[in-house]
């Protein structure tokens, strides 16, 4: 197959909206566009620097996992981890992208139920871990406007979906 799921084409674009919604700069909506380039492709970062930039390139980076062989449970919390002191720019593209992933979620679990975490490389407790431990990494960072609906717009999905 050429192409993956609808949703693998729509969910970087409804990303990089969010972002241009929220008045960022050009160079974060593009990566917010590109930001699984790298990890679901065969896109390489020499590939978007070439293509975009050192800045894009340097957000992309930041927002993507370093290691995707590595455990699930390792990589999630470096992630954890690593947007509790990530740049602004870096923390704005992740939360966007968690945000498209938690609206995605409330959407299947509406049509299939609790089914939908059997789509999962880990089960709902561990899925909830995740979630609700990035929206207290979200909330303690809000320094502005921006930040502010942003975040509390992921922690608000993310109690939808978990209570």
């Amino acid at each position: 197959m050429l192409f993956g799921s609808p949703n693998q084409v729509i969910h970087p674009l409804r990303v990089g909206l969010k972002l241009a919604e929220l008045g960022c700069f050009d160079d974060i909506v593009a990566a917010g566009i590109l930001h699984d380039t790298v990890e679901d492709t065969p896109v390489t970062v020499e590939d978007l620097k070439r293509d975009f930039g050192e800045k894009v390139t340097a957000f992309v980076g930041g927002a993507s996992e370093p290691d995707k062989s590595d455990t699930w449970e390792n990589r999630k919390h470096h992630t954890i981890e690593y947007l509790k002191t990530a740049p602004r720019e870096v923390l704005l593209i992740s939360a966007a992208d968690k945000l498209d992933n938690a609206k995605e979620t409330l959407v299947h679990l509406k049509e299939v139920g609790d089914k939908h975490w059997a789509a999962f490389n880990r089960p709902k407790e561990q899925q909830r871990w995740y979630y609700k431990s990035l929206a207290e990494v979200f909330v303690s960072r809000i320094e502005d406007d921006t930040t502010d609906r942003l975040f509390r717009e992921y922690k608000q999905e993310v109690d939808k979906i978990f209570g």
